[in-house]
């Protein structure tokens, strides 16, 4: 669990990764987030699972050369990146077993209630968590 209660504590879910990334609507919310971070106001998690999201998507849409880029530009930024633990997994399998949302969602949404953290994404399938976790909801895509 987190130490620093005074800063607020953020996770980035996949969307928002590349919301940034891509420059797309929103974008300018999470880089204000980054820039609360590089200055220690406040501090930025990435579940590790959005590390995988965001290589295979850029490998579909792209190349390996890409994904391997976008890997290292997110690793390069003030963020923490979170590996698997046990209280995790069961926090997630609880998730996953009440709600119908993906294995990567429910690890974000673990991720945020561990940590007490509040969710930046753009993901419609997080309004099922709104009443369990703190969320700033950037744009969504039109369908």
């Amino acid at each position: 669990m987190r130490k620093d209660r005074d800063k607020k504590v953020y996770v980035l879910d996949t969307s928002a990764l590349l919301s940034l990334i891509e420059d797309e609507p929103g974008a300018d919310k999470v880089e204000t987030i980054m820039i609360d971070a590089e200055r220690g106001r406040a501090e930025v998690y990435v579940a590790f699972v959005s590390l995988t999201e965001v290589f295979y998507i850029t490998l579909r849409k792209r190349d390996e050369r890409a994904a391997l880029e976008r890997i290292g530009l997110i690793r390069s930024l003030a963020v923490k990146i979170q590996e698997s633990s046990y209280e995790l997994n069961v926090l997630a399998g609880k998730l996953k077993a009440s709600h119908r949302i993906s294995l990567s969602d429910a690890y974000i949404g673990a991720l945020c209630q561990y940590l007490h953290a509040i969710l930046v994404h753009k993901d419609p399938e997080f309004e099922q968590l709104s009443g369990s976790i703190t969320q700033v909801r950037l744009p969504y895509k039109p369908n």
